[in-house]
């Protein structure tokens, strides 16, 4: 199993779409890549993100960045659906020089890869969210979420592409 970093605008949804993935074995949400060791102050440039574990085998990073390509826009700098500011960006971070290769060779393929705004980054610092962010669409799952509910819908139905 390896791990990665993924961060696509308010990781509640984000977190809810993971899990669902053939392949992806554990999710957690949390922040990637911040300027202090915890959230001290309005998230210190934190990213929201969601560490995923995953069987490179079933799931390889390209088909995650696929995935993830259909829950957001990946033209928009910090904003995904209503949610605004730098802790929403998009990225794919990792301890792994090969996981972030795949990523950018992702992006690199696609023809509007100058408009792309998704940040493909080595990991330098993470932190787990608090337990009431864990699974929060789960618990509640009428609270605010980005992701269209047909998207949702269907992934959790196993419907994936």
């Amino acid at each position: 199993m390896e791990v990665i970093y993924i961060a696509g605008g308010c990781l509640w949804g984000v977190q809810a779409f993971i899990k669902t993935l053939p392949g992806v074995v554990s999710t957690e949400a949390g922040r990637a890549n911040g300027t202090s060791p915890t959230l001290a102050s309005a998230y210190d440039g934190y990213s929201e993100c969601v560490k995923t574990e995953f069987d490179p085998s079933i799931v390889p990073v390209a088909k995650l960045m696929g995935h993830l390509f259909e829950i957001i826009d990946p033209y928009s700098l910090n904003k995904q659906g209503e949610d605004v500011g730098e802790k929403y960006r998009t990225g794919v971070y990792s301890e792994k020089p090969e996981h972030l290769q795949e990523a950018m060779a992702f992006l690199k393929a696609r023809e509007d890869f100058d408009a792309i705004a998704v940040e493909v980054l080595p990991l330098t610092n993470y932190v787990r969210s608090a337990e009431e962010h864990q699974d929060r669409l789960a618990k509640h799952p009428n609270d605010y979420c980005h992701i269209p509910n047909e998207i949702l819908n269907r992934y959790q139905k196993g419907n994936v592409k």
